[in-house]
């Protein structure tokens, strides 16, 4: 960081700091975009990262790519590295669609990753008059060197078909709702191909989009009362969750991060306590796919019209920004020639 930082001074990364140093990543191959290209990546990457990895993971691996539990101790933990304007080293993969699958890119296939970056007051948090600066960077690759036979073969299966890579697509959006709203209703929040999988929080939106004094994950309830997703006008996966965190009854909500990432029933956990979901990480998670997989295979394509609503039992206090994160089923296709073929139904 460049100021310089100055002893007792207030000034500290925001979590997974790694990958909130960047707004956007797009990705292409052979000069075709196969990304989605908006500025959520940072918000893509904290998704994935707390609701993918339970205690072990995040304690440990995660630390890597500054990851510390989002409370005031995480704060201290991570400004920590960063005193007097030291330099961190961090490590960690890119939260992309193409690096989440696990076959091989065939050859002749140029592969160009832009990363754009954030704005200070997003990654930064504290005093202002602070910025960071990347001293260095290095781009891990694993390349792998197949024998000619193999080689050979693929050669002849590309007369006759393409390869394919299944990928789960991620998606977000982000919709603002004004100061004095009591209800939230968006129709066609996605048409055409529907979702497997959504993921719906709020944030204060000033710091969605970048304050020094407030951290952008902080996910918060608002007073909600009512959230629910309408696939043609009917209610799925299950009846909207009515919700009353005034009295402290929001376990639906809670129970909902599990039961949305195909994790009830089994000895797992995301480090997320009932206690710490109304402390900055109430999120809501539905699992639109219909036989409630957990990403395994392909369902068919189902195209319909997906709205929501969101419901508060007070007028919100400041302008909030709702960010939806969703999951589909996808495919990239590479024909003998090299060229690229996507089929995005959104």
């Amino acid at each position: 960081m460049e100021s310089p930082w100055k002893k007792d001074e207030k000034i500290g990364p925001v979590n997974l700091f790694m990958h909130s140093l960047f707004s956007q990543m797009d990705i292409s191959l052979n000069d075709r975009l196969v990304s989605n290209s908006s500025n959520t990546y940072s918000y893509r990457s904290y998704f994935e990262t707390l609701l993918n990895h339970g205690f072990d993971c995040k304690t440990s691996q995660l630390t890597s790519e500054m990851f510390y539990k989002d409370n005031n101790d995480g704060f201290k933990l991570r400004s920590k590295f960063f005193e007097l304007s030291a330099t961190v080293d961090m490590i960690g993969g890119l939260h992309g669609d193409l690096f989440h699958q696990e076959r091989l890119l065939l050859n002749l296939v140029a592969v160009k990753i832009k990363l754009i970056r954030s704005k200070r007051e997003f990654c930064l948090q504290g005093d202002d008059g602070y910025k960071v600066v990347l001293e260095k960077i290095n781009l891990l690759v694993r390349k792998v060197r197949v024998s000619p036979d193999v080689i050979l073969r693929y050669a002849k299966a590309l007369e006759n078909g393409t390869a394919k890579y299944p990928l789960n697509r991620v998606l977000c959006k982000v919709y603002s709702v004004p100061q004095g709203s009591m209800s939230f209703v968006q129709d066609n929040i996605f048409v055409g191909q529907m979702p497997k999988r959504i993921i719906i929080g709020c944030v204060d939106n000033d710091a969605f989009h970048g304050t020094f004094e407030k951290s952008p994950f902080d996910f918060k309830h608002y007073h909600m009362n009512f959230i629910g997703i309408y696939v043609d006008g009917q209610p799925k996966p299950h009846a909207p969750l009515e919700l009353n965190f005034d009295k402290n009854n929001y376990i639906k909500g809670y129970h909902s991060l599990f039961s949305g990432t195909e994790k009830i029933g089994h000895d797992q956990g995301l480090f997320i306590s009932r206690e710490d979901y109304i402390k900055g990480n109430t999120l809501f998670a539905f699992n639109l796919s219909p036989d409630l997989c957990n990403g395994d295979h392909l369902n068919l394509i189902k195209q319909s019209n997906l709205r929501l609503e969101i419901k508060f039992s007070q007028s919100l206090s400041q302008t909030i920004s709702v960010i939806i994160f969703a999951e589909f089923d996808n495919v990239i296709e590479i024909n003998k020639t090299r060229n690229i073929l996507v089929y995005f139904g959104n």
